[in-house]
């Protein structure tokens, strides 16, 4: 089958969990059932080693062992996204696993060194690029303050796609918009709740972390922010909100532990989170995801 880029990038992207196993290693098996209910359901996109994947908390053989296994996992059924990043020659090591194991495209991580500059940046995702042997990219841009210069000289990369747009600034993502190449596809990377005002200025796709709980809500709200139905789409976010809102407690540091609280509520036990990220939920919190979880039918 045909794996069309483009019409994945502006669809969802799935933001899949890294599962451990008993003593704590990578277990990507149990990714299965997950993979399958979301392609299932109509997800356009896997993605492995990304932030809900719990990428910074994996060494780069465990990221290498990750995208290898999903890629089986997914069998050609749609186009796999891999992330990358870290240090310049581990993200060069991944990358050229990534287009080994049969990735579609790669996620570049925004370098988080403290000393990153725009130009540095553009000499990173060249190296990368090469490395790969010159798969696609979607830019992940977790920080826009390289201004909207900095922004234009990473999407002329020669290969550059798209851009992950993970900021709460859609005047500044209108921006960039306007100064790229007009062919760049720009995704709303803040998940469902933020895709509405980020469509709204010209993003099209969202990632997503719900998809490996509920991907049919997700394919919902994608179907009506297509249709440019906003109060549907609206509608919808609504009754998944409080899965989000708990991700985002404690400076986002539950992001991945509400997934992975909810795939254990839903007997779908990924292991806990790695540190430092919270785990496990607070009782607050886990009382919240199970009253989301039974509402929604999902147990």
């Amino acid at each position: 089958m045909a794996l069309d880029l483009d019409t994945a990038l502006r669809g969802i992207s799935g933001i899949l969990v890294t599962p451990f196993d008993e003593k704590g290693g990578v277990a990507p098996e149990k990714l299965a059932p997950i993979v399958d209910r979301a392609l299932k359901a109509g997800m356009h996109m896997p993605v492995v080693n990304g932030n809900t994947g719990e990428f910074y908390a994996l060494t780069t053989d465990e990221a290498m062992t990750m995208v290898r296994e999903v890629a089986g996992l997914v069998d050609g059924r749609a186009p796999l996204l891999a992330g990358v990043g870290r240090g310049i020659r581990d993200a060069c090591r991944l990358a050229e696993a990534s287009a080994e194991a049969g990735a579609t495209a790669l996620m570049i991580h925004q370098p988080p060194d403290p000393f990153v500059s725009p130009r540095g940046t553009v000499d990173y995702v060249n190296a990368v690029s090469d490395a790969a042997g010159g798969l696609p990219i979607m830019l992940y841009l977790r920080n826009d303050a390289i201004g909207t210069d900095g922004i234009r000289a990473l999407c002329e990369v020669s290969g550059v796609k798209g851009v992950k747009w993970a900021t709460p600034n859609p005047l500044k993502l209108a921006a960039a918009i306007n100064a790229c190449d007009p062919s760049i596809v720009w995704v709303a990377g803040l998940a469902e709740v933020w895709a509405p005002p980020l469509y709204a200025v010209g993003a099209r796709g969202f990632t997503s972390g719900l998809i490996n709980i509920w991907p049919e809500r997700s394919m919902a709200i994608h179907a009506a922010l297509d249709a440019g139905d906003y109060p549907e789409a609206n509608r919808l976010i609504a009754g998944m909100r409080a899965f989000e809102d708990i991700r985002a407690e404690e400076l986002n540091g539950t992001n991945v532990t509400g997934v992975k609280a909810a795939l254990q509520a839903l007997g779908q036990d990924c292991g806990p989170t790695r540190p430092p990220s919270a785990w496990p939920l607070t009782d607050a919190q886990d009382a919240t995801m199970r009253a989301f979880l039974a509402a929604n039918k999902l147990t």
